[in-house]
């Protein structure tokens, strides 16, 4: 299995870090690793004209890595058209420091990154890590490994996976522990929560939405596809 993993923040950043390492560690995968060369927040699905420049590089743990002087959605065309010598299975863009639910989702440079590889009908994953001091990487890794577990058969070829972006968010949790994974919509707007200060001792059971999920404490799972497909999230993820 092929996975290139990208970001937002920058190759050097260690959510992609701690995403790369905790890949390496799956059985038969190849992870390759193409990123923007400086932080690129917020920039949405933004491209540059013309041709890109990029060099080899190292993340924090000393995988090597392109660095592209672009956007996240430029890493993405970059590596599938000077780096790889076939498209990946999976694309993974992340891990993000700082939340992308709800309204924010769309100005996302870790979701642009993941729409510019569905455009091409590779299958991706955004993942963003909630704020916190530090962010807790290990919480989103674990579950991203788990979903690409529980779904290895799709992203190995199954038509039904082209194309398909799913939008992972997991609190940083200062209170309680993380209370598991729900798979959610993404909200329209904040509702009037804040999502800087998630409460994972909460005990709403059913967040109607991303934000509110993501709020009381709960990994968000939300499917970006426009067909609106859905997919059984019960068993991936355990609280803790």
């Amino acid at each position: 299995m092929a996975v290139l993993v990208t970001n937002d923040d920058g190759y050097a950043a260690p959510g992609i870090d701690a995403m790369v390492e905790a890949l390496r560690k799956l059985p038969s995968v190849t992870v390759t690793v193409v990123a923007p060369q400086v932080n690129q927040s917020g920039t949405g699905g933004k491209t540059t004209d013309g041709v890109l420049k990029a060099k080899t590089v190292k993340t924090m743990s000393g995988y090597e890595a392109t660095a592209v002087d672009g956007y996240p959605a430029d890493s993405i065309r970059y590596a599938l058209t000077t780096v790889l010598t076939s498209p990946p299975n999976l694309v993974v863009s992340g891990i993000n420091n700082g939340q992308n639910v709800g309204p924010f989702i769309r100005i996302s440079g870790t979701v642009g990154a993941a729409e510019a590889a569905a455009d091409v009908g590779i299958p991706a994953i955004a993942v963003s890590q909630g704020f916190g001091n530090p962010p807790d990487y290990a919480s989103a890794a674990r579950i991203v490994v788990a979903w690409i577990t529980a779904h290895r058969a799709e992203y190995n070829g199954a038509a039904e996976e082209k194309g398909h972006v799913i939008n992972i968010n997991v609190p940083t949790c200062t209170t309680g522990t993380n209370r598991g994974v729900k798979q959610v919509p993404a909200a329209s707007g904040l509702d009037g929560l804040d999502i800087n200060k998630p409460d994972c001792a909460s005990t709403d059971a059913s967040p109607p939405d991303d934000v509110t999920a993501f709020t009381h404490g709960f990994a968000s799972i939300t499917d970006l596809d426009s067909t609106g497909k859905t997919v059984t999230t019960t068993t991936l993820y355990a609280p803790g």
